[in-house]
């Protein structure tokens, strides 16, 4: 079955080897880490096929003019990417009546998990180039039935009633205030006091670590940073199972 990665990689072999000088070759690899000061991109897919598409970039193509001397490499890498992954969406269209469009393209956190690794070669040098695959077709939607005169549950909510106690769904429309924890780091009071604008504070979680989303004091859930719309939100990769969510009530009510 033909896939948005199977595309990307076929339309990424053609447009790099024409944008880039010295026509460079893009060649699988196995996966290696990759410097934490990486640079990343998503694309965000809406279609037949949809989901967030990353590619994470060795730095030290930043430093190679491979765009062209005196170019802002970064802004030309950015364009050079959406290119190729508009190219992808067109090649899943031609090779497999699948529809699909890119909605949105911008600079992302990095990954912590990938889907395939390249190397990007010239005839002297090589750089590292990841992907992570996250485009899928939509899952059918779930129908739950219902009772005579009463709408049908949603179906989160309806999942979630499986492991529920008789009467807590009268909770289900209870408003809670949700946070998302990036990390944290004990200081002394003096150092706190002697902050000042430019500070950095150093925290006890590494770039790429999941974030937390914490509902009262409880971690319900871990995932991705993204960004959608202009706003920050929070791609789910781990989730705590129901019961375990349902703890929260008990602590704040």
């Amino acid at each position: 079955m033909m896939t948005f990665l199977d595309c990307w990689v076929g339309a990424a072999t053609v447009l790099f080897s024409q944008a880039l000088a010295g026509e460079p070759e893009l060649v699988e690899s196995l996966p290696k880490p990759i410097e934490s000061d990486s640079l990343s991109f998503a694309a965000t897919v809406e279609g037949d096929e949809q989901g967030r598409f990353s590619i994470i970039l060795d730095a030290a193509l930043l430093d190679s003019p491979l765009l062209g001397e005196g170019a802002d490499q970064k802004a030309g890498w950015s364009e050079l990417l959406r290119e190729v992954c508009d190219a992808a969406a067109g090649e899943l269209l031609a090779k497999s009546g699948k529809k699909c469009r890119v909605v949105m393209f911008a600079e992302a956190n990095g990954v912590s998990q990938v889907s395939r690794a390249f190397q990007l070669r010239t005839a002297d040098r090589a750089w590292t180039i990841l992907v992570r695959d996250d485009v899928r077709a939509p899952g059918p939607a779930v129908k739950v039935a219902a009772a005579a005169g009463n709408p049908a549950p949603e179906p989160a909510k309806a999942a979630a009633a499986q492991e529920m106690s008789p009467g807590i769904e009268l909770l289900l429309d209870v408003e809670l205030e949700a946070t998302l924890r990036f990390g944290c780091r004990e200081m002394p009071l003096g150092e706190i006091l002697e902050l000042g604008p430019g500070d950095v504070v150093q925290l006890d979680r590494h770039v790429n670590d999941p974030v937390d989303l914490i509902v009262g004091d409880k971690i319900v859930a871990r995932g991705e940073v993204v960004l959608a719309n202009g706003n920050f939100g929070l791609r789910v990769t781990e989730v705590a199972a129901p019961r375990k969510r349902l703890e929260i009530i008990r602590c704040l009510f």
